[in-house]
């Protein structure tokens, strides 16, 4: 049996640009570090470089913050506790998870349950949570019984005048939040900024970028999208993000091979099982990173016709990359079209 895990190195299939290569005309800073098992990234520009060490140590504790939120990986995080407790009366949350939360479902009914953020006890039963890797293909038995601890449809966000609380109908149901988790944080660290007085920066958590204000360059802040490959720095395509959050979800990027065949780390709350369908990459950009976020995912497991109805549908900003052949082909929604720093050819190899 031929087992082998392969996660590259981030961030995730979007690549920062620094801009021009002539000098900075302002000054300009990059901080860096990691939480929720990826890399947070903040260039900033007009920024005294006597703030950096408290700038970074403000955002790392904001990160570890969420984190402890946010995290299925951590036992004692507010979701953990959430999702251990076997109680069917509404949990006390923040205002922060229940928008989460709120948003999830509201993207998960759009997509038809595509994007499901109960998904975790398959998301464990393939290997890609918190438990051990499988030592096997997972059998009709296992995914059945896992399928039956999820659904959108048992979860649910009360608001009221004393706050916020989550409640299930489903004692074993797991909610997990990492496909919209870097998009929260990636946003949650742009009202940093602004609240520091920073109008001008590029952070990003993972996968999740926005952007404001102008780079050290006087120039708009711009990403690349990669090519779907394990090589680097290969550019699909050049996007200004104009004030706006993007996002990225890949087949390519996570996944292990099991009994000889790839298995993706992104999987279809439908059928239970790993996509297989040659839709690879789909980018979308949002008015924030954690719509961006959760949009990704869903259009994924769709695959690229529902991907391209629905993005159509919804007039979304999507940019689609698929496997065709020995190459691949792109497709992008109308409303993308209008970030591409040029206008690009589909199908490029």
């Amino acid at each position: 049996m031929r087992y082998q895990i392969n996660l590259l190195s981030l961030p995730f299939a979007i690549l920062l640009l620094a801009g021009c290569d002539k000098p900075a005309a302002t000054s300009s800073m990059v901080l860096e570090g990691k939480t929720m098992g990826t890399v947070w990234r903040v260039s900033l520009a007009d920024v005294d470089s006597g703030r950096k060490a408290a700038l970074q140590q403000r955002i790392q504790q904001q990160l570890d913050s969420d984190d402890a939120e946010l995290s299925t990986w951590k036992p004692d995080s507010v979701l953990s506790r959430f999702n251990q407790s076997r109680a069917l009366t509404p949990q006390p949350v923040s205002e922060n998870m229940a928008d989460i939360v709120t948003l999830a479902l509201r993207i998960g009914a759009k997509t038809g349950g595509a994007m499901d953020i109960t998904v975790g006890p398959l998301v464990n039963l393939w290997g890609f949570g918190p438990t051990k890797q499988p030592s096997h293909t997972p059998d009709e038995a296992e995914i059945a019984a896992a399928k039956a601890q999820t659904g959108l449809q048992h979860l649910r966000v009360v608001q009221g005048a004393g706050g916020q609380w989550l409640q299930k109908d489903l004692p074993g149901l797991y909610v997990d939040l990492s496909t919209v988790g870097e998009g929260f944080a990636t946003d949650h660290l742009a009202r940093l900024m602004e609240q520091l007085g920073i109008n001008n920066y590029l952070v990003s958590v993972g996968g999740a970028v926005l952007s404001r204000g102008l780079n050290a360059q006087h120039q708009p802040w711009r990403v690349a999208i990669q090519k779907p490959t394990d090589r680097e720095n290969a550019v699909q395509a050049r996007v200004d993000l104009q004030g706006h959050g993007i996002s990225t979800s890949g087949s390519y990027r996570n996944y292990y091979e099991l009994d000889g065949k790839r298995v993706s780390h992104v999987i279809d709350p439908l059928t239970g099982r790993p996509i297989e369908h040659k839709l690879v990459s789909a980018t979308v950009i949002a008015t924030t990173a954690l719509e961006a976020d959760g949009w990704d995912t869903g259009l994924m497991v769709l695959g690229s016709k529902k991907a391209k109805a629905l993005a159509i549908q919804q007039q979304l900003a999507v940019y689609l990359i698929s496997k065709e052949g020995d190459g691949f082909v792109s497709w992008m929604s109308p409303q993308f079209a209008a970030f591409l720093i040029k206008p690009e050819s589909t199908g490029a190899p």
